[in-house]
């Protein structure tokens, strides 16, 4: 967990660790122990209730881990805490990809999408854990030129300056 933590701030150039007075708790936790745990998630981190986490302690069967993600500031548009739980049930490789897409999702890329490829945020499964362009697509997120709340038209044309860049191609 440490040596990810280490490479989402690396990629991002956002302050992550895994000290200090937290923002983003990760529960991995049975599914007898689920709601003590998040219960005391929400205790933890400020701006997350114990009933904004109902979902989460409601998980379906089929649900091997969930994020949530909270805008308790002045904006909006800016997240300022997250919760994701991780079933401890799951085996290693899935309870290792549901670290990648929970932790990545929890940094604003919120959305799976089929045309994001080769990555773990489509629902395919091929790809377990957070690719090369999983790294781009946080970097372009966190890059100084976008701001929280601008429109799809604002982000367009930069974004696609910002592809170019990384990828030192037409985009």
């Amino acid at each position: 967990m440490k040596a990810f933590a280490r490479r989402l701030a690396r990629v991002t150039g956002h302050p992550i660790s895994t000290t200090g007075t937290p923002n983003f708790i990760v529960v991995v936790a049975s599914e007898d122990d689920r709601v003590d745990a998040l219960t005391h998630a929400a205790e933890k981190v400020a701006g997350v209730s114990p009933s904004s986490l109902r979902a989460m302690r409601n998980m379906r069967r089929d649900t091997y881990c969930a994020v949530a993600a909270y805008a308790a500031g002045d904006n909006p548009n800016v997240y300022t805490a997250a919760v994701a739980v991780i079933r401890s049930e799951n085996p290693g490789l899935l309870r290792l990809s549901c670290i990648h897409e929970e932790l990545a999702q929890g940094l604003g890329l919120a959305n799976d999408s089929p045309a994001a490829r080769p990555s773990i945020f489509n629902d395919d499964d091929e790809f377990a854990l957070l690719t090369k362009h999983d790294e781009l697509l946080l970097k372009m997120l966190y890059d100084k030129r976008l701001r929280p709340g601008m429109t799809a038209e604002q982000v367009n044309p930069i974004t696609r300056i910002i592809a170019r860049e990384l990828t030192d191609g037409p985009v």
